[in-house]
């Protein structure tokens, strides 16, 4: 990949020498955008590109291209910058025009504030975070398919953790000279601050990451997630940031800015703003939530991004007609060798496997008014309380899918998690939940750890917003004064003993036909036992699945109104309109799963049939439990 050392190491040399040709004509700015989209529309050329999420960041080289696969978390105020400005030769006295555009500090010079043809501009940033909950697999066949040569940076070596911190600040203020930031948002007076907050980079970022005495307190990355690791960014966008929306899945190729200026923690911050000189009208803790550490959270400027219709590194960002036609014939195979792996999951029970593949393909397709369509949130009841049988379960679906959270639904974390985002208007950032999940994320309720106990008023607030997401697939976000409705597109599933106190689209109760002695051992060795090809069929699948465009013609719709209402005419209370309901949905994910685009009358008679073993078998369970609603 020769013409790669330029683009990729040197991208500020290619805007730069668009900049140069363009004569002050605006359309140099879609010429940048442009190189780099050929570029990386180029075979292979993607996995060229370094990614914050395999690389640490101490390996990327300052101003390089790099890549970053992140859920919009936040978005910040708009902010000002200058898109293009002269500086003085302070020797000979000489102006010459340079470009800001995708950088946070000017150059070597001194900048002249009243010339004419200094353009001020404007640039919104995002606060990105990895992907909530993605699965270790995703992780490892991204980070094998790339192809991208790194070596440590110069300036971001390992070996810095044996200097001292005094001794990084007389390197930094060698290499970084005073009133050098040219990143004027609305309160950027602090961005010289540099020094006060070294931080030793010796492995990636991560929310554990200690701070140095002299810091308040360590710096919150703000995930979604309990545990999760990789860093944080600060993206800035330049063009049509009206068309990105908040929770989106992105893949971002940016240039990469770690300039130890572009702290806003230090005690100490020398007024160095081009655009602000002023005092900054920051809060101290806005300043510390809009300006962390680069070394934390460094800067991507964004020349392109891709919206990941789904998160699975075995397919296109968007699949093609080609690659699902070219999967379709083998459909019917490995569904019915995943429907027999489930089934040695669910301790042979293939009725409940057959609702858990269902369950694992549904999707949000579409909303009519406040109603979410395609969505099959499932109550897999008779699950054994207090065992480790549920969080095993997890850990296989979890090697199924792109991105997944489990959250054990117990007194304590209903009592002390918070779920649902929050304002913070002091800091004016989005304060993070746990429910703040990209889409088609599978969420798996664990009710099976909940004991006696009282709910305290957060743990109602949260057992009610987990009832709103499963029935209306939204977040209301708590604003302080008033709530902000988040559509979302979340796969819930709900273990429970008996039946769940959460709402569901449909309840199957699980009837083990083997009891393995050690379900760990079990389910491990079954897993083992399915080879990694294998189960890449089963993740094809799945994705897949979800993209197949599915409708109903005229005739069969009538068919099926005839029939309803057949059934209906001996007992009129033996179906209702939501059983209907159920039994369209249940119908359409078995045609998906089976590869067909329309709803056949086998199908129809098939999804009779499993909704009569089901219901049959709640209604044993009912007359066995007789308390049980």
């Amino acid at each position: 990949m020769p013409s790669a050392q330029d683009w990729i190491n040197n991208p500020l040399g290619v805007v730069e020498g668009l900049f140069e040709q363009s004569n002050s004509n605006p359309e140099w700015e879609k010429r940048v955008v442009d190189f780099f989209k050929d570029k990386l529309a180029e075979k292979e050329a993607q996995t060229w590109v370094p990614s914050l999420n395999d690389v640490p960041l101490h390996y990327m080289k300052p101003n390089s291209l790099v890549k970053f696969r992140c859920m919009v978390q936040d978005m910040f105020d708009p902010e000002f910058y200058m898109g293009a400005y002269e500086v003085v030769d302070q020797a000979t006295k000489s102006k010459s025009l340079k470009c800001g555009k995708y950088k946070d500090v000017t150059e070597c010079g001194q900048v002249d504030f009243n010339s004419r043809n200094t353009v001020p501009s404007e640039r919104q940033t995002f606060y990105c975070v990895p992907v909530p909950g993605e699965s270790p697999w995703v992780k490892e066949c991204y980070a094998r398919s790339s192809q991208a040569r790194v070596i440590p940076s110069t300036s971001y070596t390992p070996n810095r953790q044996k200097r001292s911190y005094e001794e990084d600040d007389d390197m930094d203020t060698q290499s970084q000279r005073p009133g050098d930031s040219n990143s004027g948002s609305k309160g950027s007076g602090d961005l010289q601050g540099n020094g006060d907050c070294k931080r030793l980079e010796t492995e990636a970022p991560s929310s554990s990451s200690t701070s140095p005495p002299s810091c308040a307190s360590p710096l919150d990355l703000n995930y979604p997630l309990p545990g999760e690791q990789g860093p944080a960014c600060l993206v800035k966008v330049y063009d049509e940031w009206e068309s990105f929306k908040l929770n989106d899945t992105l893949e971002v190729f940016g240039i990469l800015s770690v300039d130890p200026a572009l702290s806003g923690v230090g005690e100490e911050k020398e007024v160095s703003s081009l655009l602000d000189p002023e005092e900054s009208m920051e809060t101290a803790e806005e300043q510390r939530a809009h300006s962390p550490p680069p070394s934390l959270v460094p800067r991507l400027h964004m020349v392109h991004a891709v919206p990941l219709q789904h998160n699975n590194p075995l397919l296109p960002p968007t699949a093609s007609e080609e690659v699902v036609a070219s999967f379709l014939s083998e459909l019917g195979s490995v569904r019915s060798e995943f429907l027999s792996f489930l089934t040695h999951i669910l301790l042979g029970d293939a009725l409940a496997a057959e609702y858990l593949l269902l369950h694992l393909i549904s999707n949000v397709y579409a909303r009519r008014d406040i109603l979410p369509l395609g969505k099959f949130t499932l109550n897999l009841s008779g699950c054994p309380h207090s065992s480790p049988y549920t969080e095993h379960l997890y850990r296989i679906l979890q090697q199924l899918v792109p991105s997944s959270y489990r959250l054990p639904m117990s007194l304590h974390n209903m009592n002390s998690m918070r779920m649902v985002p929050r304002k913070d208007h002091v800091a004016n950032r989005l304060v993070s939940g746990a429910l703040q999940l990209a889409s088609n994320t599978s969420l798996f309720l664990d009710e099976t750890q909940l004991e006696q106990g009282q709910l305290d008023t957060a743990g109602v607030r949260n057992i009610t917003a987990l009832g709103n997401l499963i029935s209306w697939q939204k977040v209301d976000y708590d604003f302080n004064y008033h709530q902000m409705e988040f559509p979302c597109n979340i796969n819930v599933l709900v273990a429970s003993e008996g039946r769940s106190l959460l709402p569901s689209d449909c309840q199957v109760h699980l009837q083990p036909h083997m009891t393995p002695p050690n379900a760990e051992e079990y389910l491990s060795a079954l897993q083992a036992a399915q080879a990694p090809s294998q189960m890449n069929k089963y993740r094809l699948y799945l994705t897949i699945a979800r993209q197949l465009e599915y409708s109903i013609t005229e005739e069969v719709t009538k068919a099926v109104e005839e029939d309803f209402v057949e059934m209906r005419k001996d007992d009129p209370q033996s179906i209702s309109a939501e059983d209907l309901h159920r039994m369209l949905i249940v119908s359409r994910l078995l045609s998906i799963s089976l590869g067909q685009t329309t709803l056949s009358t086998d199908v129809w008679m098939k999804t009779k049939h499993l909704e009569l073993l089901r219901m049959n078998r709640i209604q044993q369970q009912k007359s066995v439990n007789g308390h049980e609603p």
